[in-house]
């Protein structure tokens, strides 16, 4: 007679079978690897590519550009470029032409931030509470972004060059400014448009039923609600104040007498017209710092992160 004890399995024995790991497959491995979602993987990986191309290989070039003695030389030949630390840095802190053109730069972007900020907000604004003609008045904002800046460059000259603005030194700098913000507002515009349409009605109707008026209910349910936009845009306007390049080259040349030049059109003068272009990485290299440094604060300020 066989007793409960006999053909009970002992506890050790479960804990033994329940514990054995399973054996890992390779599919998992690969997926782990891939992700769950390896067709993603595969589709970006073209454009990863390009960004490794066109961007970082440059810049890591223009990197080492920066702290070597570096000079175009014709095709196949070889010449040595030494390591010279920080001494393009010192060359270029010293150049009176590079601190006007970052104080430009620093002129052009507290005209153009604040601008283009308040007028995109309160076009937007406008443009959703629109009942008729709200497609074609969208249209005429954008245009100018897709507009090529030549073309809208050439207007801008024949309205201003003949008043003798475009030659003052202390408007033309915020002259290009404004046509900054007018030309790039449209997309900031649909930027703000796509933001106030996700903010709820229901707090509007319950900022209103409570007694708030129009600019109450604007200052505590639509800032609030576009905020994270806000922090885009100043963003965007940053780093488009940092390549500002066309617009001095083509309304003025970067004068007169320097009063519009910019660091990324400095870079172009040093690097290709003086055969500098050792300079001009450093040039670059603070540029990038300077925006990077910046776009910091600004999410810092526009996103209340502390």
């Amino acid at each position: 007679m066989t007793t409960v004890s006999e053909t009970r399995p002992e506890r050790s024995d479960i804990r033994r079978t329940v514990r054995a790991p399973a054996p890992r497959s390779s599919a998992r491995r690969l997926q782990r690897l891939l992700g769950e979602h390896p067709l993603g993987l595969i589709l970006s990986t073209p454009y990863a590519a390009f960004v490794v191309a066109v961007f970082l290989v440059p810049f890591g070039f223009g990197v080492w550009m920066a702290f070597h003695d570096f000079f175009f030389t014709a095709p196949g030949v070889q010449v040595p470029h030494p390591y010279v630390g920080l001494g393009n840095f010192r060359q270029v802190l010293g150049d009176r032409a590079v601190h006007q053109a970052f104080g430009n730069l620093v002129t052009f972007l507290v005209i153009n931030v604040p601008l283009t900020v308040v007028l995109a907000l309160l076009l937007a604004t406008g443009l959703n509470a629109v009942a008729r003609w709200k497609v074609f008045l969208r249209v005429s904002y954008y245009v100018p972004y897709v507009t090529a800046s030549v073309a809208t460059l050439a207007v801008w000259i024949f309205m201003f060059k003949g008043s003798g603005l475009l030659a003052s030194r202390s408007l033309v700098m915020p002259l290009i400014a404004v046509y900054v913000t007018w030309k790039n507002l449209g997309f900031y515009v649909l930027l703000y448009l796509a933001a106030l349409q996700n903010v709820p009605a229901e707090l509007h109707e319950a900022a209103e039923m409570d007694g708030a008026g129009r600019w109450a209910r604007f200052r505590a349910v639509t800032l609030p609600g576009v905020r994270p936009v806000t922090s885009l845009v100043v963003l965007l306007t940053i780093i488009t104040t940092g390549q500002i390049f066309t617009e001095p080259y083509l309304l003025t040349g970067g004068g007169p007498n320097g009063a519009s030049m910019t660091p990324a059109l400095l870079m172009y003068q040093k690097g290709i017209q003086q055969g500098q272009p050792d300079i001009a990485a450093a040039i670059g290299m603070l540029l990038v710092l300077g925006v990077m440094v910046l776009s910091l604060i600004s999410r810092r300020l526009t996103e209340g992160k502390h």
